[in-house]
């Protein structure tokens, strides 16, 4: 098959008319500006940008009360909180990952000379597999990093009885998971930490920024002294750190987006379940349903795509979606261990990784969020069900073109 490559490829198959503006994955959240605005004046007024500043301090304590957790450290991004929390945890040698992830979880390993061992998914869901780990053990192991995926939580207790059996190291990416709860209990209140993520792309933002989150007094002070260079005072370094500050500024959108998350997370329900009644209609397009138990921020639509009963496999599916100006997403494609430097590293680890080898090829996530409307879901569903319909047609033209 030909791409369909330009706008309004489809209406020559009589589909309905593309987005003239492109709908996208992770379209920032912004809340009140008028709070932000002033914040950001008060900022400029005090000329004090970074350095622990007033909103720094603020954030930290809001999201611990939010969280429930006893501290909190902002940091200047995910990635950077990633790295921070290896090196106080200690971790050396080798660490198990899941490599259906985003590829700063196996870089903040590598990065520091630790190999990222990848662990298989589970089947029916994208979070590393407990049962798996095991296998992945060896004497140089050090510890084991899960993945809220979609913000579906990892399973807590199997992960935390296979480190305490093995005395190793648990920490969790949360990245995806900010406002996600299990068992009524906030994601960010298990293994040694949690990091998140306050990119843009996701539910809560601070343009920039990240947090690491622990009940352990120790090491939460640690972390502290790392992220600032190993400061104790203003000219006492007492410890090897560098530089993960976050500035006042993103601070400062951190507490305006709080504000608002609720809000946030309501529309980005409206959204799903939006999304959920229109395309289970749609033959091949399995929406990943989340748990019973779990309380989602909602910020992922995502589905499971089955090229026997869709006719086109996602990758064509994506293709067309963008060239309607629906810029659907293939996470996390083609996983880790298809990426350098892990392909050549470990190129024989998709024989271990089966389920993350068949994710990859089928996940798709959907535009969705407060700047996606239900009718834009709606034309999204018409246009989807227009190229199923006619899959067969618009296969057989492009072959000819």
């Amino acid at each position: 098959m030909k791409n369909i490559n330009t706008i309004h490829d489809l209406a020559m198959f009589g589909a309905p008319p593309a987005f003239q503006n492109k709908l996208h994955v992770g379209r920032p959240n912004i809340g009140n500006r008028k709070n932000l605005n002033e914040r950001l004046n008060n900022i400029l007024d005090k000329k004090w940008l970074t350095n622990q500043g007033e909103y720094v301090q603020q954030l930290e304590k809001r999201i611990a009360s939010y969280i429930g957790v006893k501290h909190c450290i902002c940091i200047c991004n995910g990635t950077i909180a990633l790295e921070i929390s290896i090196r106080a945890l200690n971790l050396t040698g080798e660490v198990i990952i899941p490599s259906f992830t985003f590829i700063a979880t196996a870089h903040a390993l590598q990065w520091q000379g630790i190999k990222p061992v990848f662990c298989d998914i589970h089947k029916g869901g994208c979070n590393i597999d407990p049962a798996l780990v095991e296998f992945c053990i060896t004497p140089e192991t050090s510890g084991i990093i899960g993945v809220h995926v979609w913000g579906a939580p990892c399973d807590y207790e199997r992960l935390t009885a296979v480190a305490n059996k093995h005395q190793i190291k648990l920490m969790f990416d949360a990245a995806h998971a900010f406002g996600c709860s299990y068992h009524n209990r906030k994601i960010g209140n298990h293994g040694h930490l949690e990091v998140f993520s306050f990119h843009a792309t996701k539910v809560f933002n601070s343009f920039e920024g990240g947090a690491i989150v622990t009940n352990d007094d120790t090491l939460a002070n640690k972390i502290r002294l790392m992220k600032n260079f190993g400061f104790s005072g203003h000219d006492n370094v007492v410890y090897i750190g560098s530089n993960g500050k976050m500035s006042e500024i993103s601070a400062a959108m951190g507490l305006t987006n709080l504000e608002s998350l609720d809000t946030f997370i309501q529309q980005n329900q409206i959204r799903y379940y939006h999304y959920k009644k229109l395309f289970e209609h749609i033959p091949g397009f399995k929406m990943m349903s989340l748990h019973e138990k779990q309380k989602s921020n909602f910020h992922y639509v995502t589905f499971e795509i089955d090229e026997k009963e869709t006719g086109l496999n996602r990758d064509q599916i994506v293709n067309i979606l963008h060239a309607e100006n629906i810029i659907a997403r293939r996470y996390f494609y083609p996983g880790c261990h298809r990426m350098e430097p892990y392909r050549t590293l470990y190129p024989n680890a998709g024989r271990l990784l089966p389920q993350t080898e068949h994710i990859c090829k089928q996940v798709l996530v959907m535009p969705t969020g407060p700047s996606i409307s239900k009718n834009d879901i709606d034309m999204i569903y018409k246009i989807v069900t227009f190229v199923v319909k006619h899959q067969h047609e618009i296969k057989l033209k492009m072959k000819n073109q």
